[in-house]
């Protein structure tokens, strides 16, 4: 009998922050309607999410073949009817593969990834999203220039070290971008680990 390959990537920090992310999704997210998840990753957090809310359509998403092979093969053994294909987005491009989504949720993407990626993200969430649509990020920011943890600052000098465009992002850098898009900041909850979940609202 031939062996299926397993395609499915583990991330060690999904089972560390799964649940208080739930616990901060669970006041922010509409009663019905689909949410489109950039860079889902390995896809575990897809996986647990539409697990959680079955009243939601969650729609994964990333850039990577890797990482929707991965998606892909959790939604295989998930098994859930509200988990939708994961679907190929560059959040940098000007054009998503979405017109609508009544929330968006971003997790630990735009400190690995290039400041346009922050501002495709902003402005591409700002299309989609419906007045008072949801934008949630989660991951280390810093906080008036500076790091809230000295962990944050090692993590922060190995990112630049990896790609001099990668790094923690100041969060009043990122509240402005959000701004300049109709997005405005409503909330930022501190969670476990020195991370931060930030929430924006669309105007409207």
């Amino acid at each position: 009998m031939e062996t299926v390959p397993d395609l499915r990537l583990r991330a060690p920090a999904t089972a560390r922050n799964r649940e208080p992310i739930l616990a901060a999704l669970s006041h922010l997210l509409p009663r019905r309607g689909l949410v489109l998840e950039i860079s889902s990753g390995s896809g575990e957090h897809a996986a647990h999410f539409a697990g959680a809310f079955p009243h939601l359509q969650w729609q994964p998403s990333d850039l990577e073949p890797r990482a929707l092979s991965s998606i892909a093969a959790y939604r295989h053994q998930a098994g859930l009817a509200n988990l939708l294909a994961p679907r190929m987005l560059d959040a940098t491009s000007d054009e998503w593969p979405f017109d609508h989504a009544d929330a968006v949720v971003c997790i630990n993407m735009i400190h690995i990834a290039p400041w346009r990626a922050c501002e495709g993200l902003m402005a591409g969430a700002a299309r989609i999203l419906p007045d008072s649509g949801i934008l949630y990020l989660y991951g280390p920011f810093r906080e008036n220039g500076e790091h809230t943890a000295e962990s944050n600052l090692r993590f922060d000098i190995d990112l630049r070290s990896r790609d001099p465009d990668w790094g923690v992002r100041n969060l009043e850098d990122v509240v402005a971008l959000a701004n300049i898009n109709g997005l405005a900041h409503i909330e930022s909850l501190i969670m476990p680990t020195n991370n931060r979940s930030i929430v924006f609202q669309k105007a409207g």
